[in-house]
């Protein structure tokens, strides 16, 4: 037992990588079967995601995408297992069908944030983001004033456009502003980081983990904005302490730069926040799964592109949203196939199960759910999520929204704990480092328990559950 345990809590801090939601069916798994944990094959199951998730951390080195090492481990680890089922009695009916469980919840992951990315990028393309960092370098501010007009924009921008967008828009500006200026680029840079990841947390929308956890039907859409407060907490704190290491003088001068947006930019915003709405309402009201409706929005987005193309007063012959489909994130997509994959693998092995006995039946879900912050900032959120989502522990909606929450916030205390993060560190090279991250983690850590305490002061009064 205590071996198992021990197994267990090694699994959790590294099965814990990135994203996809569970739904409430069950799929009878090889455990329930008597597939042995501790048998050679099922350890070499871990060894070999282990092994590839060292692959996806390498990748800034390698240069290897970290899709590839993933979705190699997720085949390696259902052959393997195809190979020893027969010996327990596993049928191949039940491979198949924990296989396609899977394939379920991949498929509809993919359809909502294919459809999601394709407005991003077209947005991105008609220069709607260009515009609000010229914007933003337009207006002549001081350093601490555009310390402040980046980290509260990230808050809000983040909720809508996700944490990696935001991030990189925001990150342009502090490079243009603050080019002359390193020490600004870098902690300007950990607060935009801070404020996406923030902002993220309290909107479906605004990260891939918030995502996932709408999609399982945990928390209802509106429930996700009682994270609000938290979220502002978390956020605001680091942002003022920060804030006082920013000097006020202003930025040496920056070229001024002429950005006009395309045909149609404003009309596909529209139509963006339009199929936000539809995809919530399906939802809501129809019950139909969200990503019918952002599916809906996108052949909406598809249709408006051939009318700018066609019939437009100022038609635009290289507006083509198959362009925008081919230039959607799909190494980060291809990264969830693996993921959800092999942890779909190990938990088809028992593992998951295991961990859920060990640490929240153990532990308790509140000291479970902070710990999933600190482990989201050292490998990534959305791998922690999917392993909760799958182990599926009985908890309450404050305890969902607890694990949310820190998933999000906690990946803000290391630059490596986000999407955000890692971008910033490609955008900002040389000057937004690990180790300059790391300098403000004490700051950062008080945010996280700020942003905790918050959610338990207002939202456990709120629900009424007990603290436990």
């Amino acid at each position: 037992m205590i071996l198992q345990f021990l197994l267990s809590f090694f699994l959790i801090s590294l099965t814990l990588i990135d994203p996809v939601f569970a739904s409430e069916a069950k799929v009878t798994d090889g455990h329930d079967m008597g597939i042995d944990m501790m048998h050679p094959a099922a350890l070499l199951c871990v060894a070999i995601f282990v092994l590839s998730y060292i692959g996806v951390l390498l990748e800034e080195f390698t240069h290897l995408r970290k899709s590839k090492p993933v979705m190699l481990g997720a085949g390696l680890i259902w052959v393997t297992i195809g190979i020893i089922a027969p010996s327990y009695g596993v049928e191949h009916h039940a491979l198949r069908a924990a296989i396609f469980h899977g394939l379920e919840e991949y498929g509809s992951l993919l359809l909502f944030l294919l459809a999601a990315m394709t407005y991003i990028s077209a947005m991105q393309e008609r220069n709607v983001f260009n515009m609000i960092r010229v914007k933003l370098i337009d207006m002549g501010l001081s350093l601490r004033q555009l310390f402040w007009a980046t980290g509260v924009l990230a808050f809000f921008l983040s909720p809508i456009a996700d944490n990696l967008t935001t991030a990189l828009v925001l990150g342009a500006v502090i490079m243009a502003v603050g080019k002359n200026d390193p020490k600004f680029i870098a902690i300007a840079c950990v607060n935009v980081v801070n404020a996406a990841n923030a902002g993220g947390a309290f909107s479906p929308f605004g990260d891939i983990t918030t995502l996932m956890v709408w999609q399982a039907e945990k928390v209802e859409f509106f429930e996700f904005f009682a994270l609000f407060l938290p979220s502002v907490a978390s956020f605001l704190l680091p942002a003022l302490i920060m804030s006082f290491f920013v000097p006020k003088d202003q930025p040496k001068s920056v070229e001024n730069e002429k950005i006009a947006l395309k045909t149609g930019a404003v009309r596909i915003i529209f139509l963006g926040l339009s199929t936000i709405v539809m995809a919530v309402s399906f939802e809501q009201f129809l019950g139909l799964p969200p990503f019918v409706g952002m599916m809906m929005g996108m052949s909406l987005l598809m249709i408006f592109a051939w009318y700018v193309r066609h019939h437009s007063r100022k038609k635009d012959e290289n507006f083509n949203i198959l362009d925008n489909v081919a230039s959607a994130e799909w190494d980060t997509l291809l990264f969830f196939f693996g993921v959800i994959f092999s942890v779909g693998g190990l938990g088809f092995l028992g593992y998951l199960e295991a961990m859920s006995m060990g640490l929240y039946d153990g532990l308790g879900a509140s000291v479970t759910n902070i710990a999933m912050g600190f482990l989201s900032a050292i490998v990534d959120n959305i791998p922690i999520m999917f392993a909760v989502l799958t182990m599926d522990p009985q908890m309450d909606h404050f305890q969902w929204l607890l694990v949310t929450l820190t998933a999000g916030i906690g990946g803000s205390m290391l630059s490596i704990g986000s999407a955000a993060g890692v971008a910033l560190m490609g955008v900002a090279r040389g000057h937004y480092t690990f180790f300059s991250h790391l300098k403000w983690f004490p700051i950062l850590l008080i945010g996280y328990a700020a942003g905790i305490a918050v959610h338990f002061f207002v939202n456990s009064h709120l629900m009424g559950v007990g603290l436990h």
